[in-house]
């Protein structure tokens, strides 16, 4: 069984045309709808290619065996997350409302990971851990773990310009992410997604979240 870096490696795409990059994308959001309805074991190609409107050979030109596409899936899905997290968040200007923006982090995060289609995912992985250990794993480094990697960068800058006060912008950043993820997180993976919050009640958690969190690190 090729590992996840393996199999990610064997998704290149097939030439450089528009079309064969449409195809890729096509093939790739089909694949996705089969194996979060259908599991794994479920998912069959010829559905996934029928969905996607080529032949099942194009599918295998593309992606060169069902692991193969389904390590794409989840590194596709949780990278897009990542950078919705993590990308062009503004930066605080002098001695502006820390909360504020931490409350701004923090919400942004609850609502990009709790979407129906990254629970299904992670339910998926989670499933399927017994028969791709490797997947669990990119999964964590690609989500919670770059999370509070980036998390703590910001952290540490934030302390640099004496607006939080801390020794471990790591540690900081894992004990902030679980007082902003943890109970959300846990309703929707274990209850469906029918438990995932609503925006008022992420806003309100967050809030809290984020004070608790000032009254550790916050600038006294």
């Amino acid at each position: 069984m090729a590992t996840p870096k393996e199999a990610v490696g064997e998704t290149a795409l097939i030439g450089e045309t528009g079309g064969s990059v449409r195809k890729h994308r096509a093939i790739l959001d089909a694949a996705i709808q089969v194996f979060l309805k259908s599991s794994y074991l479920g998912a069959n190609m010829d559905e996934i290619a029928a969905l996607s409107e080529v032949s099942k050979q194009t599918v295998y030109k593309h992606f060169s065996s069902k692991e193969a596409l389904f390590v794409e899936i989840v590194t596709s899905m949780t990278d897009a997350a990542s950078a919705m997290i993590h990308n062009e968040i503004p930066e605080i200007i002098g001695d502006k409302d820390i909360a504020g923006f931490l409350q701004m982090y923090a919400y942004r995060q609850l609502t990009v990971v709790l979407t129906p289609r990254l629970m299904q995912l992670r339910r998926l992985v989670i499933g399927e851990v017994a028969r791709f250990p490797e997947l669990a794993r990119v999964l964590y480094e690609r989500g919670p773990q770059r999370a509070t990697a980036a998390l703590a960068k910001t952290f540490e800058r934030l302390a640099a310009r004496g607006l939080l006060v801390l020794d471990d912008p790591l540690l900081a950043a894992s004990q902030f992410n679980w007082l902003v993820m943890s109970e959300p997180l846990n309703k929707a993976m274990l209850l469906g997604d029918e438990a995932i919050p609503k925006p008022t009640a992420l806003r309100r958690h967050a809030t809290e979240g984020v004070r608790v969190f000032l009254a550790a690190y916050g600038k006294k």
